[in-house]
């Protein structure tokens, strides 16, 4: 079963590194297993402890684990029982003997990240400009990213002489892997900064304002360069891509850059024909119906749409006219349709006369 890391050491989302190795520390002096000799379930305890911190505590692994949870920092050999110099031993092996051995770990982009963003749909028709909080990995303010104490430097690895790799004689084999002091960094902070413990990195909330451009829709995906998670070793950081999910609105649809607004109207107004007023995004505009105009007849509107993304032209809007049957008559309304009925013919009626004169060719 999937642990959750923040729950196991008893704090929230959002805490700070303090406030995790506060609760760290606190947890690991209840359970140690001096303590609790001979308790499995103590040790247990203390094992998880340890598994957790160890991932909360590095900005980087953090990063990784609450986006993706425990698949976004473990996976390989290292999840049954190997370690990682058994990877990079074996690996390099394999990558001297056909040639392809691995260059030294050099700047690394940061990590994209991911952010869903809901919209109206008059904000995906004109555009918008949005503010929106991104937790994520920034540089360390106190040792500009270097993870060295301020005033310090990271020296050269003495190990691999400050080029990251360890270079052994196998046999025929002249075997590479990456230095187990420095990391295959090259270098080693002695005095690590006081805030960052070293890694160059902090996790903070940050404040972006994007802008929206008009014809987003639902599963329209905005990137925003340099806002992801920081880079490793001096990389640049990776980018924020914002998803985008539009609300559904009361009155319009949509269908591509147009607009559809089905408008009720009476049978007076569509058989004497009429002036009626209809909703655009803009506000509403005067339509002309013709007497005699049928429900499910559209009207196109040019212009009223929302823009393409690709030209900036405008869609139209298309309204859909249903005429709408009365369901309450007084009595005098009534006296008058039941007279408009007893004199109306066919000829008034031309859908209706046409359907059943296609009935009878069918049946005779």
């Amino acid at each position: 079963m999937a642990k959750d890391y923040y729950q196991v050491l008893g704090v929230d989302r959002n805490a700070t590194d303090a406030e995790i190795k506060k609760a760290y520390r606190r947890l690991a002096h209840l359970y140690h297993p001096d303590k609790h000799k001979g308790d499995r379930e103590a040790e247990e305890r203390f094992k998880e402890i340890n598994e957790a911190y160890e991932v909360l505590k590095d900005p980087e692994k953090r990063a990784g684990y609450d986006r993706f949870g425990q698949a976004g920092v473990g996976g390989g050999f290292g999840d049954v029982g190997f370690g990682g110099d058994f990877q990079d031993f074996f690996g390099d092996i394999f990558a001297d003997f056909f040639g392809t051995r691995r260059r030294r770990p050099g700047p690394e982009p940061g990590a994209d990240l991911r952010y869903d963003l809901e919209i109206t749909f008059e904000e995906a028709a004109f555009g918008a400009t949005k503010k929106i909080d991104i937790p994520k990995t920034v540089p360390c303010d106190t040792c500009n990213g270097s993870g060295a104490r301020p005033g310090t430097s990271p020296d050269r690895c003495s190990r691999c002489n400050g080029t990251g790799q360890e270079r052994f004689q196998q046999g025929l084999f002249s075997i590479s892997r990456t230095c187990s002091a420095c990391r295959g960094t090259g270098a080693v902070i002695h005095t690590p900064c006081k805030d960052c413990g070293g890694s160059g990195k902090t996790r903070a909330t940050q404040t972006i304002t994007i802008n929206i451009p008009p014809g987003v829709d639902t599963g329209s995906r905005l990137r925003i360069a340099n806002e992801g998670e920081a880079g490793r070793r001096g990389g640049p950081p990776g980018d924020l891509y914002v998803f985008i999910t539009v609300k559904p609105h009361p009155i319009f649809k949509r269908d591509g850059y147009d607009v559809i607004c089905e408008v009720p109207v009476s049978f007076p107004q569509v058989a004497l024909g009429s002036e009626i007023e209809v909703p655009t995004l803009e506000g509403p505009v005067k339509l002309k119906i013709p007497a005699g105009t049928q429900t499910g007849r559209i009207f196109r509107l040019k212009g009223k749409g929302i823009a393409s993304l690709q030209t900036g032209r405008r869609g139209d809007e298309l309204v859909h006219i249903r005429v709408e049957t009365p369901t309450r008559l007084n009595k005098r309304q009534r006296e008058l349709l039941e007279e408009f009925a007893r004199i109306s013919n066919d000829d008034i009626l031309p859908q209706k006369k046409s359907f059943f004169e296609k009935v009878r060719e069918i049946f005779e």
